[in-house]
């Protein structure tokens, strides 16, 4: 029947993978007409053409209608794909619905220490994706999915399975501290600063050295701007010396009438 789950599945915490969602809802995706047209007879591969159309994710909306986000999560659990198929989905990034669908199905259905390493890297993903519920359309992140993932106990009408809390995990060993992407460039900035920094006192430092006026006093400065230099080029404060003509003299050059009686001296 096109409602069962394939042959040779894996139980999944201990029941049928379908029964991982609710009675309830699992019903209503059974009798939604996009299940019955668009989720028949579909395969790992062949469901990626569906993945990729969608447009939004959540849970019931309206009368209490499933959303197409839940339709192929169901048909997921019902096929249980092979894991390396799953991480294919999620490293398919240029398509975040899919990525988003491959997420919600990893948190479902792999352990607890699989789960934080393989959604935790996702969270550096900050694109916008279309929330639907009871109420419409909402506006939600992709690091803000994968955070209710991780924390929340139910996302997108669905509950979720039970795992155990990574400080529990960290301290049996199974898995290493967390990575703090924040802390991190922090860390950088800082470092980025201080070599700045040292880069700029360095450069003060040689630009000291290397100038030779910057060592002379202002004292020295301003006693050589108001000595007379040798090439005459600054003014002493004593009265100048420099010849002038005398009102004596015409500017023709002729001797005037009062100096006619200075006796000539006698050349030989």
């Amino acid at each position: 029947m096109a409602n069962t789950t394939v042959k040779g599945a894996i139980a999944i915490h201990g029941q049928n993978p379908q029964f991982l969602v609710e009675t309830v809802i699992r019903n209503r995706i059974w009798e939604s007409n996009y299940w019955k047209e668009h989720c028949f007879a579909l395969t790992a591969e062949s469901l990626i053409d569906q993945a990729i159309a969608l447009r939004c994710i959540g849970g019931v909306y309206g009368n209490q209608r499933p959303t197409e986000f839940l339709c192929l999560l169901l048909k997921l659990l019902q096929l249980q794909p092979e894991k390396e198929i799953l991480i294919e989905y999620l490293q398919a990034d240029e398509f975040k619905y899919m990525r988003a669908l491959a997420a919600m199905y990893v948190r479902m259905t792999f352990s607890a220490v699989e789960v934080y390493e393989l959604l935790e890297p996702l969270m550096k993903d900050y694109r916008k994706l279309r929330y639907r519920d009871m109420a419409g359309y909402s506006l939600t992140y992709f690091d803000e999915f994968i955070h209710s993932l991780l924390t929340e106990e139910r996302v997108c009408d669905i509950i979720l399975p039970r795992k155990a809390k990574r400080s529990i995990l960290e301290e049996n060993g199974e898995i290493g501290p967390r990575k703090s992407r924040l802390l991190d460039a922090m860390e950088g900035r800082s470092d980025h600063g201080s070599d700045r920094s040292r880069s700029r006192s360095r450069s003060r430092s040689r630009s000291k050295s290397k100038s030779p006026y910057q060592s002379r006093s202002p004292s020295a400065s301003r006693s050589r701007s108001h000595s007379p230099s040798d090439n005459g080029r600054y003014l002493s404060r004593s009265p100048s010396r420099s010849p002038s003509r005398s009102p004596d003299r015409s500017r023709s050059g002729s001797i005037s009438p009062d100096r006619m009686d200075v006796e000539p001296t006698n050349v030989s």
